[in-house]
């Protein structure tokens, strides 16, 4: 392919923001402050390979150097296909579960349930990887001067190294506007570079073949799963445009590329998915029409484009939490020694890696981000990586509102648009319901009925939760009208519990029945319960932030009313024997068989709630603080993380702190910074993020509060770019423990509240005009 001298130089422009392709060297942005992912050797496992993606696309790059893989995911890939898993004897069942629970008949009820009310399939479908790009570099000599990396600033994914005298680079980047994964490869001298390519794929039927002279065709068709039948095609195209050298497709269906001095490689992957329930999509078509835009396109254009999308959104935010001699160490050695050596800048670097994972993985017009984000090696990934909507998917978008990340929000607020229709038929045909419902999972399929079985899947609040999410964008940008589309969605909610909680006889409390204290059981026969703590949270919220968006619209005022009566009748809180927030109705706490069970869901009034407050409610958040101190520190990867913000909102800075460091460390980081549960859940990063952000700030309504919960172990730093609730841009740095300045740029005008050390300045603020004080403001 050649250029005229005008296109080589506006090319040249364009890329300034990435490394310089083919070179080695490094541009002005690729600077030792930047931050970043890096290693001194391939990786060997899965979880030491590093992610790129587009919302779409992703791949793990493994950075071998004779012998190197991708492994593909396309973000609609699923076994499966279309179905409707409502129990047709679940209605009917209904009073009969009802009234055993409230006996407390447990095992009975658990029986009735299993048999009755559990979905059809029992479990749901999962999410798979697509395949891999393989790479083999024959004739290699020995390799010096390895280096792999991945700059979360760019987004692009490097391996270096000097093999025979010559410096070789790999660069791998996935773009959003071409659609594509581009990888070029080059090798220093003319003529140097050889190559032979191969896709594969683990699903069953799948076949590559020769596309054209210079290109593979991947194809095929997902598989069933749990009885569903598969419904969609997929294909994964992929086009070499070397620069010198020849290309040839061998007898085994390869590229073979020799002599060239380098080499680009264009991926498109795509499947039949439109919507949860239309598979009519064409694969071929729509690879062939990306390859087709992206061709005309050369890697440096593309990667700077793609650069440039990405850093839109990475750069709002800076971070700097101060730094020691750990940090000039590869990122593995760094999490290894994490425990005993100071690192303030790791916890910096988990945060923008956070940061980068929600961009990559959850962009306007992609799929949510499932239990792994989007990358996936297996047609069985640990629990299916669905949507586990009973904190792990809420818990993926925590950081996306504070850490100015709204837009990545988008397909979660789409998955509630559809689970509300979906959910719409479960709520009729399953409990005779208004509104809609769904459980404590979902799939692409958006299934709402329960699965499972009675121990987790009997939970009916998994879709409350998720509209609070929806409350959460209105109240970081104050958008009326984004308020507007989502109120049928807040309102649907609202009307389920309406029309199904129930009266409990013993205390005359409206309750929810059948429930549970998700995945916790409560040592009196099983898990169902009436009632438990986090239900009754959830629709505290559910009803205030439905009651007051109808308010803002003048909407619905005869349910406000009828909202705001059966909020009062909700059960309360109460504090146990041991001085702990009951879990449940009884004061079952002490009874339960894991005492350190990894689920908080209690809990949830401290946080990501605001209903518990040291200042607010101080004997609530004391109960709430000794249930922390009887369920233990040390969890799994998202539990962890839940801890540290829950010890945050106690502004028990070191105490959360301690914790962070556990998180970092190599039993809940993986080498590539993955959340170790273990295995790999990305809900831990994401929540690990937001927990470094509620150590230094948390706003609730128009209170924005500063460093409500500072370590001793950062005592001087910076962080830029936050976003508190209503719609306020916020710039801090802290000097000795103590604000040293902030500053406010509001969106819309408004009167604020900042505190700080104890100290509160109410201020007045005009959109797009900032206001900076000092820290004297606040002595």
């Amino acid at each position: 392919m050649a250029f005229t001298r005008r296109e080589t130089m506006a090319i040249a422009a364009a890329s300034t923001a990435v490394a310089a392709v083919g070179t080695g060297k490094a541009s002005a942005r690729s600077t030792a402050d930047t931050p970043r992912l890096w290693y001194r050797q391939p990786a060997t496992v899965w979880t030491e390979a590093l992610p790129i993606g587009n919302g779409v696309l992703g791949a793990m790059v493994f950075g071998g150097t004779g012998h190197e893989r991708l492994q593909l995911n396309e973000g609609t890939l699923w076994a499966g296909g279309p179905y409707d898993p409502v129990n047709p004897a679940a209605k009917a069942a209904f009073p009969r579960v009802r009234q055993l629970v409230f006996a407390d008949r447990i095992e009975e009820a658990e029986k009735l349930v299993n048999a009755a009310l559990i979905g059809t399939p029992a479990k749901q479908m999962p999410y798979q990887a697509l395949g891999d790009l393989v790479l083999d570099f024959p004739g290699l000599g020995e390799v010096s001067d390895y280096r792999r990396e991945l700059d979360l600033a760019t987004a692009m994914a490097t391996t270096r190294f000097v093999a025979d005298g010559r410096e070789h680079v790999r660069q791998v980047i996935a773009s959003p506007g071409d659609k594509v994964i581009a990888i070029r490869l080059s090798a220093s001298g003319r003529g140097k570079l050889a190559v032979d390519i191969m896709l594969t794929s683990p699903q069953v039927g799948a076949t590559s073949r020769a596309d054209g002279v210079s290109g593979l065709l991947l194809s095929g068709r997902n598989g069933a799963a749990e009885s569903v039948p598969g419904a969609l095609t997929f294909a994964a195209r992929l086009l070499a445009v070397n620069e010198g050298g020849q290309v040839t497709v061998t007898p085994e269906g390869r590229l073979s590329i020799r002599g060239a001095d380098a080499v680009t490689l264009l991926l498109s992957m795509a499947t039949s998915f439109r919507r949860f329930d239309d598979v009519s999509g064409d694969p071929l078509v729509l690879t062939a029409a990306a390859i087709a835009h992206a061709r005309s396109r050369p890697f440096a254009r593309i990667a700077a484009d793609a650069s440039a999308a990405h850093d839109r959104l990475f750069r709002r935010v800076s971070i700097d939490l101060g730094s020691s001699a750990a940090a000039h160490a590869p990122t593995d050695e760094r999490i290894r020694a994490s425990q005993s050596a100071d690192d303030p800048a790791l916890a910096a670097l988990y945060f923008n890696y956070g940061r980068y994972l929600l961009i990559a993985c959850s962009q306007p017009g992609g799929q949510a981000a499932t239990l792994q984000g989007l990358w996936n090696d297996s047609l069985r990934p640990p629990w299916e990586s669905k949507y586990t909507i009973n904190i792990n998917t809420e818990m993926n978008y925590w950081p996306a509102h504070s850490t100015n990340l709204a837009e990545c929000a988008e397909p979660l607020v789409r998955l509630v648009r559809e689970l509300a229709i979906t959910g719409e038929r479960t709520a009729r045909e399953m409990y005779g319901a208004r509104g809609w419902v769904a459980h404590h999972n979902t799939d692409i399929w958006r299934a709402t009925a329960p699965i499972d079985g009675a121990p987790w899947g009997m939970w009916p609040t998994g879709g409350a939760w998720l509209c609070t999410h929806l409350w959460e964008h209105y109240d970081y940008t104050r958008d009326l009208d984004f308020l507007r589309s989502v109120y049928p969605l807040l309102a649907g909610s609202a009307r389920f519990f309406l029309d199904t909680l129930q009266v409990d006889p013993r205390t005359g409390y409206l309750v929810t029945n059948p429930s549970l204290s998700p995945e916790n059981q409560h040592g009196h026969g099983g898990s169902l319960c009436a009632g438990p703590t986090m239900d009754m949270a959830i629709l505290r919220d559910l009803f205030a932030q439905t009651s007051e968006a109808a308010a803002l619209m003048g909407s619905d005022p005869a349910m406000i009313v009828e909202m705001r009566a059966a909020s009062a009748r909700l059960a309360p809180y109460k504090i146990g024997r041991q001085g702990q927030l009951q879990e449940w109705q009884q004061d079952w706490d002490a009874d339960a068989p894991e005492q350190n069970h990894r689920h908080v869901s209690h809990l949830y009034g401290l946080y990501p709630s605001h209903q518990i407050s040291p200042d607010g409610t101080p004997a609530l958040a004391a109960a709430a603080r000794r249930s922390l101190e009887l369920r233990g520190d040390r969890a799994t990867g998202w539990a962890t993380a839940w801890r540290i913000n829950l010890w945050a909102r106690l502004r028990q800075g070191d105490h959360a702190h301690d914790i962070l460091r556990f998180l970092l460390g190599s039993e809940r980081t993986y080498p590539n910074m993955f959340d170790a549960h273990p295995p790999f859940q990305i809900d831990g990063n994401f929540g690990g993020t937001a927990g470094i952000v509620e150590m230094l700030m948390q706003s609730r309504g128009d209170v924005i509060d500063l460093l409500p919960a500072l370590p001793r172990s950062w005592p001087s730093g910076s962080i830029t770019g936050l976003c508190a609730r209503g719609a306020c841009g916020v710039d801090l740095s802290w000097r000795s423990g103590r604000v040293a300045r902030v500053t406010l740029r509001p969106r819309i005008a408004g009167q604020r509240t900042v505190s700080a050390g104890g100290k509160s300045v109410t201020v007045s603020l005009t959109p797009s005009r900032p206001l900076t004080l000092s820290g004297r403001a606040f002595a």
